[in-house]
C-alpha cells in the first residue's frame, strides 16, 4: 500500500498498548549505542525523551490509523514542536546533531522492530507491512529533519545574540569605558580577555576578508562616529612577533594599525589609528610615530613653524621656498654639504650659497640649540 495506508483498528491499539514498552527500549537502546548520552538520558533528559517518543509514535498511529485523507508521513504539530526542541536544546548543549539523529536511527530501528511484530501478529498481511515500514521510516526523517531546524535556529539565535554582546562590549571599549564595565561586558559576551588589544580602522568594503584573516576573537564595530567609510576592529594579542605576521596579512587592504595597548585601555589605540587614518597616513601608524607627533597641535605647530621661518617672511615666496627646503635638509643631514645637494638635485656651490643666505638672515640663531630644535620640528613635517 501507499500513502493511502489505514491501520486496521486490532493492530493500531495492539501497537499502541506497546508503546511505553518501545519507548523504554528506544531509550536504553540509545544509551548503549552512543558515547555520551548515558549521564543525558539516564535521569530527567530519559524521562523527557521516552515522554517524546511515546507522543511521536502515538500521533504517527493515530495519522496511520484513524485520520482518512491525512498523509500518516507528515507529524503532528505536538511531535514536530518536540522535535524542535530537541534540536535546540542539543545546540544549547554545544553538541552537533550528530548524535541526536543517530538517535533517531537507532529509534526508528528499535521502534520498527518492535511494531511490526506485533503488527504482524494482531494480522498485518505482507503488503500492508511493507507499507508500515516506509511510512515508520518517513515519518522519522520529518522528525529528524525539524530537530536539525531546530539546533540550526538556536545556533542562529545564540549567535546574533552573541554577536550583539559583543558589539555591545567594542563599543564600551571605544569609548574608554571604566575597566569594571568592559570586564563585566566580556564576561556577559562570553569572550575571554587577551593581554592586549589593537585597533585597526578598516574600509568598509575590506571588514570581510579582513575578519577572515584575523583571529576569532576579533571584536567588530561597523557604525563608528566620524568614520563613515570604515569600520574598527579590535584585535587580541597583536603585539611582540604576532605583530608584523598579522598585519602582513591584511596589508593590501587599506588598514590603518594602532599601537597594541592593554585590552581595557583599547581605546588609547583607537584614537591613534583613527587619528593616523584622518590624516591619510596608512599601514602600521608604529612607522608614523615622527609625524603623529608633529601633527598632534596643528595650531601649535603652525606658531611654532611661523615663528621659527620669520627671518624669511619678507622674502619673495620662490626664494623663501628654496632656502626653507635648503634650511630643512641641512638640519635632517646635520650640515653635509654633499649629502644636501643630492637631496635637492643642485650643486653643492649652490647648497653653500643659500646657506650664506640663511646665516645672514638667522645670523648666530643658527647655532642656538634652542633655535635649531624649534627649526627641525617647525620643518620635520613638511613633505
Amino acid at each position: 500500500m501507499s500513502r493511502g495506508l489505514l491501520l486496521p483498528e486490532e493492530s493500531a491499539a495492539a501497537i499502541r498498548a506497546h508503546l511505553p514498552r518501545v519507548a523504554d527500549d528506544v531509550v536504553a537502546a540509545i544509551i548503549a549505542e552512543i558515547p555520551g548520552y548515558e549521564d543525558d538520558l539516564g535521569g530527567r533528559m530519559g524521562s523527557t525523551i521516552r515522554t517524546a517518543v511515546q507522543m511521536a509514535l502515538g500521533g504517527f498511529l493515530s495519522l496511520a490509523s484513524g485520520r482518512r485523507g491525512s498523509d500518516p508521513r507528515t507529524p503532528t504539530a505536538p511531535a514536530v514542536e518536540g522535535a524542535y526542541a530537541l534540536g535546540r536544546g542539543e545546540a544549547r548543549s554545544g553538541r552537533s546533531t550528530a548524535a541526536l539523529l543517530s538517535a533517531y536511527r537507532i529509534g526508528a530501528r528499535v521502534s520498527w522492530r518492535e511494531m511490526s511484530g506485533v503488527a504482524v501478529a494482531s494480522g498485518l498481511d505482507a503488503a500492508q507491512t511493507a507499507s508500515f515500514a516506509e511510512l515508520v521510516f518517513a515519518y522519522i526523517d520529518e522528525l529528524s529533519a525539524s530537530s536539525v531546524a531546530g539546533h540550526d535556529d538556536e545556533l542562529a539565535s545564540a549567535g546574533r545574540a552573541r554577536e550583539r554582546l559583543r558589539e555591545r562590549l567594542a563599543r564600551h571599549l571605544l569609548d574608554g569605558a571604566p575597566a569594571e564595565t568592559v570586564t563585566a561586558a566580556a564576561e556577559d559576551a562570553g569572550w575571554t580577555p587577551p593581554s592586549t588589544l589593537t585597533a585597526l580602522v578598516v574600509p568598509s568594503a575590506q571588514v570581510r576578508p579582513v575578519l577572515a584573516a584575523l583571529p576569532p576573537g576579533t571584536l567588530s564595530v561597523t557604525d563608528v562616529a566620524g568614520l563613515d567609510d570604515a569600520a574598527v576592529l579590535l584585535v587580541p594579542d597583536c603585539h611582540g612577533s604576532a605583530r608584523s605576521t598579522t598585519l602582513g596579512r591584511v596589508d593590501d587592504r587599506g588598514v590603518v594599525a594602532g599601537p597594541a595597548r592593554p585590552w581595557t585601555d583599547a581605546h588609547r589605540s583607537v584614537d591613534r589609528a583613527r587619528r593616523a587614518h584622518a590624516l591619510g597616513l596608512g599601514g602600521d601608524t608604529e612607522e608614523h610615530l615622527e609625524q603623529l607627533v608633529l601633527t598632534a597641535d596643528p595650531e601649535a605647530l603652525a606658531d611654532l613653524r611661523a615663528r621659527a621661518l620669520a627671518p624669511l617672511a619678507d622674502l619673495k615666496p620662490a626664494a623663501a621656498e628654496k632656502l626653507t627646503a635648503t634650511l630643512r635638509s641641512w638640519l635632517l643631514h646635520q650640515g653635509r654639504r654633499e649629502d644636501v645637494a643630492a637631496d635637492l638635485f643642485v650643486h653643492p656651490q649652490t647648497v653653500r650659497y643659500r646657506m650664506q643666505q640663511l646665516r645672514e638672515l638667522y645670523a648666530d640663531d643658527l647655532e642656538d640649540p634652542a633655535t635649531v630644535l624649534r627649526l627641525v620640528i617647525a620643518l620635520g613635517a613638511l613633505p
